[in-house]
């Protein structure tokens, strides 16, 4: 079997010594079984007890009958002595926040590894019951660093920097694929496009059967898929709730209600303003992008044909700036002033404010357009960032240094520290 390394598997690797159940999260088809199933293959490997099951399974299901029944079979696999329990797909359990804490408190010898898709079931009730006894880990769809990675062989996995410096041309064909076709494991593995196609279709229609349909209980899924549809051809722009839901013909509330199903299915993630004027700047407004921009192409009938390169490697930079503060104590937001200035991405970090502009061009020298330089105007950074694809120079506005960067040397970056101290 064909597997692409995952960079979420250190951080796992680490978190097995603790007694904390390590749950992963994230979209659906995004690989939460594949890691787990290779890091059991390595614990069986150095000799580690370890037992698999899957509520996705028929024959698994009635050990999740009682918490008595689970222990029962662990015992029989693993026995009293210290192992490896991992569980997949723990959102199909009733109740299983409340499950797995009754497990835990009995405080036995077990290590649990434990995945599931984004439903309310895992997010909400999970989170709320297992307070102090797990730690979240997010597992998105494949990242560009572990796609160039699979796709030349790990050959430079210690030196993917050179390798993009050196390598321009690859780099770019690479960075197009990825913008087309997204970061779903199965989707990269395919290597015929009309394969490609057909298993993003049965993705997005396994999404709305099994986490918006049974799952979530939403009885519109066709609205719901519309909505959908209507969001990713608006990618990076203010969102107007009102006009959505007169275009879905359904109320304001329940437009609402279907945003958040879909922010806490890993489907969209919302944006909000940065503001401090109040008479000058949006306030309310959110935009929206995608975890897997192959997903939202999809939904615009522009999977692997893809021409809005712009909007897309916009989408990318979010998701890769995203990561990036997690865990910072940063914060990420979009500018925008009621006079039409507008700036792609704000970084905020205590007192601190970077400003980010991302072009899908390859400059040959510095251009500061005018949205960017209101802002540094009225905010006075001491650095801002304009992203592109390929230029890498320093200009001024007054005083503030403005840094013409590579995307790849973003992707490179440990933390958003670098692009302060860049």
């Amino acid at each position: 079997m064909i597997y692409i390394k995952r960079n979420l598997l250190k951080e796992l690797k680490e978190h097995l010594s603790q007694k904390e159940i390590s749950l992963i999260t994230g979209p659906r088809q995004s690989g939460k079984t594949t890691l787990m199933s290779h890091l059991e293959k390595e614990l069986k490997e150095k000799g580690k007890r370890t037992l698999f099951v899957s509520l996705d399974s028929e024959a698994d299901k009635k050990f999740f009958s009682s918490q008595q029944g689970l222990i029962r079979k662990i015992e029989l696999e693993i026995g009293k002595k210290k192992g490896y329990v991992f569980i997949d797909e723990i959102q199909r359990k009733e109740n299983a926040g409340l499950f797995l804490k009754g497990i835990y408190d009995l405080n036995l010898p077990y290590k649990f590894i434990i995945s599931g898709s984004g439903s309310l079931e895992l997010k909400e009730k999970i989170h709320e019951s297992l307070t102090g006894r797990k730690r979240i880990f997010e597992l998105p769809p494949i990242s560009f660093d572990e796609f160039v990675n699979f796709k030349t062989n790990y050959r430079y996995e210690q030196k993917l920097e050179t390798f993009w410096e050196v390598e321009k041309e690859k780099t770019t064909a690479f960075l197009r694929e990825f913008l087309n076709f997204g970061g779903y494991p199965r989707v990269i593995l395919e290597e015929k496009i009309e394969e490609k196609r057909k298993l993003i279709d049965e993705i997005f229609s396994s999404y709305l059967e099994k986490d918006i349909s049974y799952l979530l209980k939403v009885k519109r899924v066709d609205v719901f898929s519309n909505m959908i549809k209507i969001l990713a051809g608006q990618i990076g722009q203010l969102t107007n709730h009102s006009r959505i839901a007169s275009e879905l013909n359904v109320s304001l509330p329940t437009l609402k209600n279907y945003l958040w199903y879909a922010e806490k299915t890993f489907v969209i993630k919302r944006l909000n303003p940065f503001y401090t004027n109040i008479r000058k700047e949006i306030v309310k407004s959110p935009i929206f992008y995608f975890y897997d921009h192959g997903l939202r192409n999809y939904a615009l009938d522009s999977f692997g044909i893809l021409n809005d390169y712009g909007f897309v490697f916009e989408n990318f930079i979010f998701n890769i700036l995203r990561e990036k503060i997690k865990f910072q104590g940063s914060s990420l937001y979009f500018w925008r002033t009621k006079n039409r200035a507008e700036v792609d991405f704000i970084i905020k970090s205590g007192k601190e404010i970077l400003p980010v502009e991302v072009k899908y061009k390859n400059f040959k020298k510095p251009e500061i357009k005018r949205s960017l330089r209101s802002f540094i105007e009225e905010y006075h950074p001491k650095k801002a960032l304009v992203i592109n694809l390929s230029l890498m120079e320093k200009s001024k506005i007054g005083k503030t240094e403005v840094i013409f960067l590579p995307f790849s040397k973003i992707m490179t970056a440990n933390s958003y520290s670098e692009f302060f101290c860049s």
